[in-house]
């Protein structure tokens, strides 16, 4: 699967914004690259606080993308030309322009509109402080106070994200109601499946009490369970709701949960057979370029999905993570949080030949796999980024402390030497500034390149799809040094990955494909090689 971010992938009307047209204009490039489908991050209309994940009307398209007919015409083209489509699902908040939230804030506490959402009186002599002690997750308390009518303070409402961001109250059958309608909408439109954003946070202990950070004022719920804002049991009542109506279509309509949990077993838990179908791979994603801490991680997956029969899906970074090229870059290759590695210097040139080792290592292993958009063109994260254009609320709310996610999103590098690189016409500046160094990154300057990052994803993908027998194969390690990944896929395929500080030599078997040349026979440092007997 391809993750399409669409304000930055192709600017179809020459606004500098990404839009529907421009997907469209782009699908062959798609069908070309090999991928099965696309994942289309949030395309509703939305005030944009938090890059579209502020949803103000989940049945209709962002005026910036385009209309319903361009989502639909996506959904017809991308079919044709053999790609599967699922669209972000996100359903633990809306924006706090959506009609519901505008109508509680007129409301009164106790009424039907605020009980959509959580309103609670304050603590204190005059409710002066927040109900709980829960944090956001981009800083600062998960409660802000509104204002009444007459002007003075009134109750609380809990937003685990952004202010903007406002919580539903998945215990309130209005809410369960409607969004059983938005998901007959999109399906009925045709769409595959959908993406659900923060699936844990969905439900809370009843009661809403305090949490404990353990000392530790971070939003850091991978670490501790028993949370009571994330992952609470209650939860997966929703999803086996969401799964019997996808199950009333002809067809594959698909759920992947964004799931950030404290472990395997608990993961797995959203893939149970009347939940989820399948979810992303967070500790591989988040972990550092270390076979130990790969090779743990890898069986810890695989032991825990195969009891229930689902397969796994691998993912190396998204719309919201450190692009791989710059983390692998650095000393600290782990990204456990955006801020890992911030102010480290990055040596693009090792970071590229890691990510291209990281990418064959992870197209081999069994199960699905996540393309994020502009990976398969080994851009950098853009960290020098002019305070003034960034958006991410995690530097608004953090007072500049955090730079946020916006290094990741800056718009692809389609053709030319000069932003805006043909990703808007010539003269439009984008929504964010494109580096001139990316000059030599362009998909133009790629396509004829065979050593180029574009050809090593094409050519992989195309194995991946061709290879007889790889869907059905395990995984089985060999022996091998310390520092090497050595791996079986049955009969198909052989991958050997070297993360250690020198060269290993290569099994006695045909070199189908490597992420850098072999020398003399020996398999480099960060480097994958895929074999055939």
């Amino acid at each position: 699967m391809y993750q399409v971010y669409p304000r930055s992938f192709a600017d179809g009307n020459g606004d500098g914004e990404g839009d529907l047209p421009g997907l469209r204009a782009k699908l062959p490039y798609l069908a070309d690259l090999g991928v099965d489908g696309l994942w289309i991050s949030p395309w509703f209309p939305s005030p944009m606080a938090d890059g579209g994940y502020d949803v103000s009307d989940f049945r209709g398209i962002h005026p910036m993308f385009g209309t319903l007919e361009d989502a639909d015409a996506v959904l017809r083209e991308a079919r044709a030309l053999g790609l599967r489509v699922i669209i972000d699902l996100v359903p633990n908040h809306t924006s706090d322009q959506h009609p519901w939230f505008l109508a509680a804030l007129a409301s009164v506490p106790g009424s039907p509109e605020r009980a959509r959402y959580f309103f609670r009186d304050g603590q204190g002599e005059s409710g002066e402080q927040p109900p709980n002690n829960w944090i956001s997750a981009f800083g600062g308390p998960a409660w802000t106070r509104v204002t009444d009518a007459d002007g003075s303070p009134g109750q609380w409402y809990l937003h685990l994200f952004a202010p903007e961001q406002p919580d539903l109250d998945w215990s309130n059958e209005a809410v369960l109601d409607d969004f059983d309608e938005v998901l007959r909408f999109w399906f009925d439109r045709g769409v595959d499946g959908l993406r659900i954003d923060a699936a844990p946070a969905m439900s809370k202990k009843a009661a809403l009490p305090d949490a404990d950070y353990g000392g530790v004022l971070q939003f850091r719920t991978v670490d501790w369970d028993d949370n009571p804002h994330w992952d609470v049991d209650t939860v997966h009542d929703i999803f086996r709701r969401w799964r019997a109506i996808a199950e009333t279509y002809d067809g594959d309509r698909v759920f992947v949960a964004e799931a950030v949990v404290s472990s395997p077993e608990r993961l797995a838990h959203y893939l149970r057979p009347d939940e989820m179908h399948t979810a992303f791979n967070f500790p591989y994603l988040k972990g550092p370029w270390e076979a130990g801490p790969l090779r743990e991680v890898i069986d810890d997956t695989l032991s825990s999905f195969a009891p229930i029969g689902v397969p796994s899906t691998w993912v190396l970074t998204s719309h919201d993570e450190i692009r791989p090229v710059t983390r692998y870059g650095r000393t600290t290759t782990s990204s456990h949080f955006i801020s890992d590695g911030a102010g480290e210097v990055s040596d693009l040139a090792l970071g590229t030949r890691r990510a291209r080792a990281a990418a064959m290592l992870m197209l081999a292993l069994p199960g699905g796999a996540y393309v994020y958009q502009g990976e398969e063109l080994g851009l950098p994260n853009v960290d020098d980024l002019p305070d003034e254009v960034l958006q991410d609320p995690m530097f608004l709310r953090s007072a500049g402390e955090m730079r946020g996610r916006d290094g990741c999103r800056v718009p692809l590098p389609w053709s030319g030497q000069a932003p805006p690189f043909g990703f808007s016409p010539d003269g439009v500046t984008p929504w964010l500034p494109q580096p001139a160094s990316w000059r030599d990154l362009t998909v133009e300057a790629q396509e004829g390149d065979p050593s180029s990052m574009l050809a090593l994803y094409r050519e992989a993908l195309r194995l991946r799809r061709a290879t007889e027998g790889l869907y059905a194969a395990g995984l089985a390690w060999r022996d091998s040094p310390e520092g090497v990944l050595d791996f079986d896929r049955g009969e198909a395929l052989r991958c050997v990955a070297n993360l250690s500080g020198g060269p290993v030599p290569v099994p006695a078997y045909r070199v189908v494909l490597s992420s850098i040349p072999l020398e003399g026979g020996l398999l480099p440092p960060d480097a994958t090689a895929w074999l055939r007997p």
